[in-house]
Parts: structure tokens; C-alpha cells; sequence
């Protein structure tokens, strides 16, 4: 069996309307075109529209792209049973709407060989088709996490993150979320991204943000977003992050 360099994993939570628009294909069309061995896993986490119908026509004929079905626990659940499922040499976490398009990858891989086991991708200050009160939001976010975990990462929550697939599976089980697990109602939030960098940082490894093209692009109407009470589930979390550090958990 050939190796595989590169396993994409892509949480899926009721994407029916981005599925529709094409971004699977978009994936394939772009990938088909590398030199290298790739794998697209999609880690559904228990959708209710018929977002599971959709990715298992699509994926009917190709080896290359992989559907798991789970009970909805949140992103961080789903990104777990894709990271235990990868095969490639680098994981790269992306989010389904696409609006950090795959071909921005290139600008990330060059640093694996500059000896950087993780490299983010950040949308920047200027992030296009979003609401001017969501940016106010993930300014003040970013200003309360910076006090905290992290001050010299500018932005933790983008979805676009690539790993040497050794350090993520060494590091991902640890997180105290997996201590809670059962089957949640709605959408969750959590600070995955925050405690998953922090603990990385803590364990020596090195960190590369690269700026990314971001637009929104979501056109998910089904995920029943509640701007303010994530905010407030956020700042929450990076306390919790910040006391978990002062009580020895991530020794």
C-alpha cells in the first residue's frame, strides 16, 4: 500500500448547503494535481440534515476520501476519530465551507522543512463577508486570551492547521475536553485550538503562523450560531486552560 504524505480531516456538523456548492470537488480537483499522496477524511459529527447522504454519494467511487459517522460530541470529538484514522505524514484540519481554500496549504508545507512541527494559518484583522460586531468579538477575544495563554499567536481559532501527524496524535488525547465525553444537543463550542497549542508550546514544540486568504464562505444555516453565548463559552475555556496549567494537568 502506498503511503500517504498528506491526510486532510474535516469536521462535518449539518454542511449541507456548503456540500451542495461543490467544496468536495473543489478538494479533489486540487489535490488530484499534487506530486504527492493525500487522503480527505470526513469526520462527521452527527448531522442532522443530510449532509451524510451527500458525502457518502459523493465519496461512493474514490478510495481516497473516507466518511465517519459519530455521535455529535462537538469539533474537538470529530477532529479526534479523523487524527486516530490518519495515514499521511502531515494532518492538515480544515474547515468544510472552505473559506480558507485548500491551495493555501502550499504556503504552510514549506515550513515542515524548516523544522517546524505545527504551522497555522491566520485570517488576519481584515476578514472579509464577516459581520462588524463578530470582528469587534474576535478582537476583544483575542486581547483576553493574549493576557492569559498564547500572547504571541495572533490568531488560534482559524480552522486551517497542519502537524507532523506524530506530534498531533501525541498531543490530541491529552486535551481535558475527552474527559467529558457524551453526546451534546446543538452546537458546541470549545477552546480546542487554545489548549491544543498551549500544551504543544509547553512541550517544546515550535509554532509557525502563516497568514492565510480567508473569506467567508459558510452557507450553513443549520448550525443554530449563538454569537454571544460562544463568546462567553470561549473566554471560559481559556480560564479553564489557564487553571488546569496552575493545577498540574498538563505535566
Amino acid at each position: 500500500m502506498k503511503k500517504v504524505f498528506l491526510s486532510v480531516i474535516i469536521p462535518c456538523y449539518n454542511e449541507e448547503a456548503n456540500l451542495q456548492k461543490g467544496v468536495l470537488a473543489e478538494l479533489a480537483g486540487y489535490l488530484s494535481k499534487q506530486k504527492y499522496s493525500w487522503e480527505v477524511i470526513i469526520s462527521d459529527d452527527g448531522s442532522t440534515d443530510a449532509s451524510k447522504k451527500i458525502v457518502k454519494n459523493y465519496i461512493a467511487n474514490s478510495q481516497q476520501f473516507l466518511l465517519l459517522a459519530n455521535i455529535h460530541g462537538g469539533k474537538a470529538f470529530a477532529l479526534k476519530s479523523g487524527i486516530e484514522k490518519a495515514q499521511g505524514e502531515i494532518i492538515l484540519t480544515a474547515d468544510m465551507d472552505q473559506s480558507t481554500p485548500i491551495k493555501e496549504l502550499e504556503k504552510l508545507l514549506p515550513w515542515f522543512k524548516k523544522g517546524f512541527p505545527i504551522v497555522i494559518g491566520s485570517r488576519g484583522l481584515v476578514r472579509k463577508g464577516t459581520a462588524w460586531y463578530r470582528k469587534l468579538m474576535t478582537i476583544g477575544f483575542r486581547m483576553i486570551r493574549g493576557v492569559f495563554l498564547l500572547g504571541e499567536i495572533n490568531d488560534t481559532q482559524c480552522g486551517f492547521k497542519a502537524y507532523r501527524t506524530e506530534v498531533i496524535k501525541s498531543i490530541f488525547p491529552k486535551l481535558e475536553i475527552f474527559k467529558d465525553i457524551k453526546e451534546v444537543k446543538g452546537w458546541r463550542v470549545s477552546a480546542i485550538d487554545v489548549e491544543l497549542l498551549f500544551l504543544a508550546q509547553k512541550k517544546g514544540y515550535k509554532i509557525k503562523e502563516i497568514q492565510v486568504e480567508w473569506q467567508n464562505r459558510d452557507l450553513s444555516k443549520t448550525k443554530q450560531h449563538n454569537f454571544l453565548r460562544e463568546s462567553q463559552n470561549m473566554f471560559f475555556e481559556v480560564i479553564r486552560v489557564k487553571l488546569n496549567d496552575w493545577r498540574g494537568k498538563y505535566v
